[in-house]
């Protein structure tokens, strides 16, 4: 990773920015559609955990039109979208662990089939979203958001595949359950962890205005 270090931006500099720029074009077109083929996997296998996973991908594409918006702007206008970000990641874990809660009680078995097939594709997606995407992982807030977005897709679709496979072998919805309620807490997790370094930054620019 040593050898890389000169290819991170800085957290007040994004250098490349028209490819920058065509990394979040593709990763929101990958991102919207794959939006819509997990909601059509989710109703066909019943599958909550394809649905929290439909949700962050619609998710993750309003995030990187939102990125698109501003990324040519100052640093604290990256830092106060990266706030809204964080803001939706954390709403999005909530909403996915009272989903999870309330399907408790219908226990409902989804389609392990459909719940793996659809989970490799997603994985595909995000993988090669995740990778474009590697190299800006730690620049400013905003650059970090979209990075743990694809991060968090990727490590999700793992999860989804391997609940597939304990639906499978166990005839249970609680594998389901467990992995939506797990993908809940990492947005939690990676929504704070954005929230704390944007409001960081803008501390940073109030600071340096401050002084002049």
């Amino acid at each position: 990773m040593i050898g890389h270090s000169h290819e991170i931006p800085p957290p007040t500099e994004i250098k490349n920015l028209s490819r920058y720029r065509r990394v979040l074009w593709i990763a929101l077109i990958v991102n919207a559609a794959m939006f819509f083929v997990e909601i059509a996997g989710s109703y066909g296998s019943a599958s909550l955990a394809l649905l929290a996973d439909a949700i962050d991908f619609g998710g993750d594409a309003l995030n990187y039109g939102v990125s698109l918006a501003v990324l040519s702007y100052a640093l604290a206008w990256r830092a106060r979208a990266a706030v809204l970000k964080a803001f939706c990641m954390i709403g999005f874990g909530l909403f996915v662990l009272g989903s999870a809660l309330f399907a408790v009680w219908s226990g409902t078995v989804p389609n392990a089939a459909v719940m793996g097939g659809v989970a490799v594709v997603a994985l595909i997606s995000n993988v090669a979203v995740a990778w474009m995407l590697y190299a800006y992982r730690e620049g400013d807030a905003n650059m970090r958001s979209v990075w743990l977005c694809s991060r968090n897709d990727a490590i999700g679709n793992v999860a989804v595949m391997f609940a597939a496979l304990w639906v499978f072998g166990t005839g249970s919805a609680w594998p389901d359950l467990t992995v939506a309620s797990l993908m809940a807490a990492l947005a939690i997790h990676s929504g704070w962890s954005v929230l704390r370094q944007a409001r960081g930054e803008l501390q940073s620019e109030d600071d340096h205005g401050h002084v002049h």
